[in-house]
């Protein structure tokens, strides 16, 4: 009995573009992940159709790239991706094909993808359509490209970082023919940009097996011409599976010895990613040399603290002796979080000393707010009037 795939309105898509005389089929990574038991993402429909006969054939309609042959139909509210049957030429700038020709052909079209398993097309009644092989290679946990797959890779050099990257996903292994034409192809992968390069490593890391990625990595050649890697996949090793994208990112900068700043130069990293990285890189530091204290507790957020202390274990000798769920409950046992849940305000100061505000008051805010962290007085008005007046007469 077949199952019914995509949603209402991704079929009904398709049911208008048939009734309207064109072929249309779902295709690309969702149909995969259904042949694989998975919750589908990301529908998309190939069709026959070129971009102004679908454009003229529904009324809400998105143009994001018929040069290239997409339109976005908006059905019943849900935006749906519809793409012409396309052959494509040569890649000069290793991102995007210099010439589209639309094609009649399925074939043709499925012919231009990347690997076999994303060759897969399936009908709004659920028929699965497999022309080169794909479901039988996601049965064996294989990568194979689709057709000769240095032609694959020289069209776009980005698939070689995308098969790897499915390796930490799926957990499959790469074809022979299509690892060897990656070993051969590596060079390329340096003219692919590094912001997609960045976002294939970001999915790289959330997958559940990265270690077969790094191995693939060196084995292949490929490490040596990304922008940065790690020689010693053996500490990434004591590391894996990353809990986030940001942890994995983390592991790669200490596994390489690298800084924050020589990896957020090298793959553009983002201000926030740069921030967490450096954040942990301290506190790697500190938690290598001895336990975290009650100030770092205060001045890391705790998914520094977790990541830190599980990274920790990069350096020689270093034993992860603290679980997240503690490195939670010491933080959350502290007096106060930040600054702000003090229960004074330099306003109070100024009313208890008589004196004009300036940057006294911000002086002692801050040591008012390490005597509550450390238990020296309660964070409470009266009692920290009570401290800061004896302080405040004994400096003063």
């Amino acid at each position: 009995m077949k199952v019914l795939f995509g949603t209402e309105s991704s079929r009904k898509v398709i049911r208008l573009l048939e009734d309207a005389g064109h072929e249309a089929v779902f295709v690309g990574g969702a149909v995969r992940d259904h042949v694989l038991g998975k919750r589908a993402s990301d529908i998309d429909i190939a069709t026959s159709a070129e971009p102004q006969e679908v454009l003229a054939l529904f009324p809400l309609t998105v143009d994001v790239g018929s040069a290239h042959g997409t339109v976005i139909v908006l059905m019943d509210g849900e935006p749906i991706e519809v793409t012409t049957y396309r052959t494509e030429g040569t890649y000069t700038d290793h991102r995007r094909p210099d010439e589209v020709r639309f094609v009649k052909s399925l074939r043709d079209d499925l012919l231009r993808r990347d690997f076999t398993m994303n060759a897969l097309a399936m009908t709004k009644e659920g028929e699965l359509i497999d022309l080169f092989g794909g479901q039988q290679d996601l049965a064996g946990g294989l990568i194979r490209a689709v057709g000769n797959a240095a032609e694959r890779f020289a069209e776009d050099a980005l698939r070689m970082l995308r098969a790897i990257r499915f390796t930490a996903v799926l957990g499959f292994r790469i074809e022979t023919e299509t690892f060897e034409a990656i070993r051969v192809e590596a060079e390329r992968i340096q003219h692919v940009s590094v912001e997609r390069v960045k976002d294939e490593m970001d999915k790289l890391f959330k997958g559940p097996y990265p270690l077969k990625a790094f191995q693939s990595f060196q084995d292949s050649g490929l490490a040596a011409y990304l922008p940065l890697f790690p020689t010693d996949i053996e500490k990434l090793n004591r590391c894996v599976p990353f809990r986030s994208v940001l942890e994995g990112w983390a592991a790669f900068m200490l596994a390489g010895d690298f800084t924050p700043a020589e990896l957020t130069r090298a793959y553009k990293l983002s201000n926030n990613e740069k921030t967490f990285l450096t954040a942990v890189h301290h506190a790697v530091a500190i938690r290598s040399t001895r336990m975290y204290s009650i100030d770092d507790y205060y001045h890391f957020n705790e998914d520094v603290l977790i990541t830190a202390e599980k990274l920790s274990t990069i350096q020689p000798g270093v034993v992860q002796a603290l679980s997240p769920q503690e490195i939670m409950q010491n933080k959350q046992l502290l007096p106060i979080q930040s600054a702000a849940e003090l229960a004074v305000k330099g306003k109070d100061l100024i009313q208890w000393t008589g004196m004009k505000g300036g940057r006294w008051t911000g002086e002692w805010l801050a040591k008012i707010e390490k005597a509550v962290l450390h238990n020296w007085c309660e964070n409470e008005p009266n009692k920290i009037k009570e401290w800061f007046s004896h302080e405040y007469k004994r400096e003063n």
